[in-house]
């Protein structure tokens, strides 16, 4: 339940901040930061979100996406059909991008989940 949560919060979320490295940490939600994915993760109303889960989620995305990748992620939140959009697009930059978002996904999972 709490993977499927992650997807679909990943699937419509974004941020900044922290500074702590993903691949030291073994313990779910170790880590916590706030910013635009936190945020958006918590009024988006998923009965699933607390503030230690988009807080993990927050800082797993400061480690691991770029600034623009956790303001793209976030808005996913607010527009859910936006995340479609650019998973399907066929521009490089999307294509790029998509791949990275994946990688951060399967980087909250393991660590938040």
């Amino acid at each position: 339940m709490i993977g499927i949560f992650l997807v679909a919060t990943m699937t419509l979320a974004a941020c900044g901040g922290g500074s702590k490295r993903v691949d030291r940490i073994s313990t779910p939600r170790s880590l916590f930061a706030t910013g635009p994915i936190y945020s958006a993760c918590l009024s988006a109303g998923r009965k699933a979100a607390s503030r230690s889960l988009c807080g993990c989620v927050q800082a797993v995305a400061d480690s691991s996406l770029r600034a623009g990748d956790i303001s793209l992620a976030a808005s996913f939140y607010a527009d859910p059909h936006s995340a479609q959009e650019t998973r399907q697009s066929d521009n490089p930059r999307n294509e790029a991008f998509w791949k990275r978002y994946k990688a951060y996904v399967a980087n909250a999972e393991q660590h938040c989940g």
